[in-house]
């Protein structure tokens, strides 16, 4: 099994045909794996692909990552857009669903692309990255919109950017008074840690309180390197938290999700949402029901720490946000 400190060398792997020449599909895969890759991007960073088990079928690194047919078939119960961020969206690049925090989406290119992402239709390598002119208006509603308190940097992934481009977005919505706090949601640390250099921890630096909160699914995403580029983070005094999605063949027993929120605190991630996966399309070999996630959850309560418990989350159909999954 790989330790995570050796990454397989070159560039990130864009194509079925850089798959398999990695070894991370057989010969036989490849045309299955670019029929999917013509409808859903495929990304997977040196530093993922030397996480990967390629022997093992049922790798959790790679079931993540790597394409399958069944990506092409849609369920009954899945939508295009399982958030509804359209009905949401008062101008390009932002989403207000809540009264009190908005998103901003900068940029649509991620460093690997999951395949069960709920925005699997719209990123990709082509980036929708927003123009000088549609970013200005984003952030000029942030600035006429009083309502707001915390502005969360979304995507695709916002560490994506230039350590300048993001060091002035976050400057300028820390400059509006009233945006209390700044989140950025990020795959970056556990896929691609190299880019946390000291030029993007000192673009973090804009004098109100920025959260990074770090989407991990498994145990083995958080080897050396990962530990290392959010000890750069911790040390800069970024609070640092962890969101999830409970996956089918990934971390759907007691034992993963104990070594995943074991894995987040040592890395000082406080684990901070764990979520019931949105049905997306061509995501449903990833479901896992709400009620075995419920007996996951209860089997945990004092066989962890508390702090290393999320709230188990769902989003609410036609936009109405997260809730708890269960009673409550």
């Amino acid at each position: 099994m790989p330790d995570g400190d050796i990454t397989r060398q070159g560039r990130t792997l864009r194509s079925a045909r850089a798959l398999r020449e990695a070894g991370l599909i057989a010969p036989a895969a490849e045309a299955e794996a670019a029929r999917v890759a013509e409808r859903y991007s495929i990304s997977v960073t040196p530093h993922v692909a030397g996480l990967m088990d390629a022997a093992d079928p049922a790798d959790p690194i790679a079931r993540q990552y790597i394409p399958d047919a069944a990506e092409l078939t849609t369920a009954p119960h899945e939508i295009e857009d399982p958030t509804a961020d359209a009905p949401f969206t008062p101008v390009k690049g932002v989403v207000h669903r809540y009264p009190d925090r908005a998103l901003l989406k900068p940029l649509l290119a991620c460093p690997v692309y999951c395949r069960f992402c709920f925005r699997r239709e719209v990123v990709g390598p082509d980036g929708g990255l927003l123009s000088e002119a549609e970013l200005d208006t984003a952030l000029a509603w942030f600035e006429r919109t009083p309502a707001i308190r915390e502005a969360i940097l979304t995507g695709g992934d916002p560490l994506m950017l230039s350590a300048r481009r993001l060091g002035a977005i976050l400057s300028r919505l820390a400059a509006v008074p009233h945006v209390e706090t700044l989140r950025i949601h990020t795959r970056v640390p556990v896929a691609e840690p190299s880019r946390i250099d000291a030029a993007l921890v000192a673009a973090l630096r804009v004098g109100k309180p920025v959260f990074v909160a770090v989407h991990a699914n498994h145990a083995r995403e958080f080897a050396a390197p990962a530990v290392a580029a959010l000890d750069r983070l911790a040390e800069a005094g970024v609070p640092l938290l962890g969101q999830s999605v409970l996956l089918r063949g990934v971390n759907d027993s007691a034992d993963a999700l104990t070594d995943l929120f074991r894995a987040m605190l040592r890395a000082r991630v406080k684990p901070y949402y764990l979520h019931s996966l949105d049905p997306a399309p061509g995501t449903a070999r990833f479901a896992v029901p709400e009620e075995e996630g419920l007996a996951l959850m209860r089997s945990l309560r004092g066989r962890i720490s508390g702090i290393a418990l999320p709230a188990f989350v769902k989003e609410t159909p036609g936009g109405g946000g997260k809730v708890p999954v269960g009673p409550s």
